[in-house]
């Protein structure tokens, strides 16, 4: 039986159409039939109160064990919004800043150097910078640069190294650019984790679970899954672009690597509470994290005149704030929306976003990493269609 069975409210009482809000799960269980995705589970609470919950297809295809709601996803960079939240949260106790340079928390870093030909700083990368990956940090997979390939090099990321060796790693490699003066995904996030683990005095999994997934009763989520959950776990199924089954993280045993950036476990449910956390501008009922002005800061805008570069991974119309994208206005952008709505997503498919304008908050765990974004563009339709007052 589901772990989590959530009594739905009336389409109508939050202003949704119970007819078009049918088309979700019948959209992507026709997908599933048509093998172009295992499986799914879609959410949507709305004031409060869930509106829809749906499982379609297979958890396990090599099995054939049906898709359930409670079924524990890989959220790989859905984490970064729970390791943003942690610094905000030491932050907010007066353990760091947010113009604190890098080399205050770890000292290799001050010595960085830019580019394959060894620039200078014009200035360190700061907690901001990171947050909103302006830091000059990369992924070394994501480009063919001199420093792409150093990342590569130097197996920046691997699972088997600790927080520790992780950052030691990087301060050997050069920034990609400037500190502050451009965009570029990497592992800016998990650097913050480093950071948190030094401030806090915890490990990064223990100060999730301590002081965030506790409080909230994430009860499924952390980085990695325990034997006796091992069935709930959902796998991908072949993909139908390159025939094969996706290889990702396996989760069925604890790794050295805390991936503050992108090695998370979650279900909807337990996501859910983390969204209302950030809707409710930083407390789900009685308990509080943050501040509602630290909440207000998070969900802000904080790329400014900052440079995009051609691949802008937040996409046209959206800025970035402290852990995730951040929608400047109502158009430009090919999906709808409200100015002011943040997202963010999983490189395994999975994705959510909050839409404070329509205090709405929706949730779409798949794992099929060929297909998520066209996914993440079929549910944000979906469910704004079937908004209907």
């Amino acid at each position: 039986m589901d772990r989590f069975e959530p009594e739905l409210a009336p389409a109508q009482s939050v202003g949704f159409s119970a007819e078009r809000l049918a088309r979700i799960a019948g959209v992507l269980g026709a997908d599933a039939r048509a093998g172009r995705i295992a499986g799914a589970v879609s959410l949507i609470a709305r004031d409060g109160a869930v509106v829809h919950c749906a499982a379609v297809g297979q958890r396990d295809p090599a099995t054939g064990a049906a898709m359930t709601v409670d079924s524990i996803f890989r959220i790989y960079s859905m984490t970064k919004p729970v390791t943003s939240l942690a610094i905000m949260m030491l932050a907010e106790e007066g353990r760091l800043l947010l113009s604190d340079p890098l080399s205050r928390f770890i000292p290799a870093f001050a010595g960085l150097r830019v580019g394959a030909g060894g620039e200078p700083m014009r200035r360190e990368p700061t907690v901001q910078d990171l947050l909103r990956h302006t830091s000059g940090f990369v992924y070394g997979h994501y480009g063919e640069t001199a420093v792409h390939h150093a990342y590569r090099e130097a197996a920046i990321g691997l699972r088997g190294d600790d927080n520790a060796t992780f950052v030691e790693k990087l301060a050997r490699v050069p920034l990609a650019f400037q500190p502050g003066e451009s965009f570029e995904y990497g592992v800016s996030t998990d650097v913050l984790g480093r950071i948190v683990e030094i401030v806090s005095g915890l490990p990064l999994d223990r100060f999730f679970a301590e002081r965030i997934f506790g409080p909230l009763g994430m009860v499924d989520s952390g980085f990695d899954v325990p034997a006796d959950r091992h069935h709930r776990i959902a796998q991908p199924g072949v993909d139908p672009v390159t025939g094969e089954v996706p290889v990702l993280n396996d989760v069925t045993r604890p790794v050295a690597y805390k991936s503050g950036g992108g090695g998370g476990v979650s279900t909807a449910a337990d996501y859910l509470r983390l969204c209302r956390l950030f809707l409710g501008g930083g407390a789900v009922g009685d308990v509080r994290l943050v501040a509602p002005k630290t909440m207000a800061l998070m969900m802000a805008d904080h790329m400014g005149t900052i440079g995009r570069g051609a691949n802008y991974l937040p996409g046209p119309g959206y800025g970035f704030g402290l852990g995730f994208a951040v929608r400047l206005g109502a158009g430009v952008a090919p999906i709808p929306g409200s100015a002011g709505d943040c997202y963010w997503s999983g490189v395994g498919g999975t994705y959510f976003w909050i839409d404070p304008a329509e205090r709405l908050i929706a949730i779409l765990m798949l794992q099929a990493p060929s297909q998520r974004q066209y996914y993440r563009q079929l549910f944000r339709n979906l469910v704004y269609q079937a908004l209907v007052g």
